[in-house]
């Protein structure tokens, strides 16, 4: 697989989820029987912020040259917000604090911060 596939990838699955927490919080977070007084709703408004951000910047640099300071600067800040991610997720799912489509969310972030690993350690074509 090429990087700008696993960028394209990315940016499709920040942006959906990211419009869901801005646009709808209350509504997507009930599909995991979370329930968020209003300043939850805001935090995950902000949440949503973050990942359209991070759908932006994948999706601009879907062409760009894998080997440059730049994108592997992207590929290290992604690996670990995934990894912790799927960390913090993974501890959450396993104490019950959400139904199982929370594990939806574990594997995302768990294949997400693989799929930047490998591309960030991956050694560059000769």
């Amino acid at each position: 697989m090429k990087l700008g596939l696993w960028f394209t990838i990315n940016a499709v699955i920040a942006v959906l989820f990211g419009l869901g927490f801005i646009l709808m919080p209350a509504q997507l977070l009930s599909l995991y029987a979370v329930e968020l007084p209003v300043q939850g709703i805001f935090v995950a408004q902000l949440y949503g912020c973050a990942l359209l951000g991070f759908g932006i910047i994948t999706g601009m640099l879907r062409n760009a040259t894998p080997s440059s300071g730049e994108v592997r600067a992207v590929l290290l800040g992604l690996l670990v917000s995934e990894l912790l991610g799927f960390a913090f997720s993974l501890w959450y799912q396993l104490q019950g604090m959400a139904n199982s489509l929370g594990w939806l969310t574990v594997v995302l972030y768990l294949v997400l911060g693989l799929g930047f690993a490998y591309f960030y350690f991956k050694k560059p074509a000769a």
